[in-house]
């Protein structure tokens, strides 16, 4: 028998989908590419120290602690809102090429924060505890 368009619609929420993105590898890497793109020319010291830390997130999450590195992910992206959006951006920046890029980090770091933090507390790390981390 088929399921119901009500189990459907739930295996589709939002909420599913976001916690599936902060379970995810890609997005840590990808804020960390657009964060060094930003902040390594001219070299700027405390925001190059997020994307290392961002990219040992994504290591975590391949070696299979996906709850540990969506809550290292989310941690991480929000501390770079935080320190990103200290610093105003003029109306007319907003619409250059970094302006853009930089409207898509924080968007992306927003995401990060929300689906990681979903992942983080709806995790299950008695899968991840049996196996010893290993796929």
């Amino acid at each position: 028998m088929s399921e119901s368009p009500a189990a459907d619609k739930t295996k589709n929420s939002a909420i599913l989908k976001l916690k599936a993105w902060g379970e995810n590898s890609f997005p840590p890497t990808i804020l960390a590419s657009l964060i060094t793109a930003q902040h390594f020319r001219p070299f700027q010291a405390l925001p190059m120290l997020f994307p290392p830390l961002l990219l040992l997130s994504s290591y975590i999450n391949v070696n299979g602690y996906k709850t540990d590195a969506a809550g290292i992910s989310a941690a991480w992206s929000g501390l770079y809102m935080l320190l990103a959006m200290r610093r105003r951006q003029g109306f007319g920046s907003k619409f250059t090429l970094r302006g853009a890029v930089r409207g898509a980090t924080l968007g992306l770091a927003a995401v990060n924060l929300v689906g990681g933090g979903l992942a983080y507390m709806f995790g299950q790390r008695s899968k991840e505890e049996t196996s010893g981390g290993e796929s």
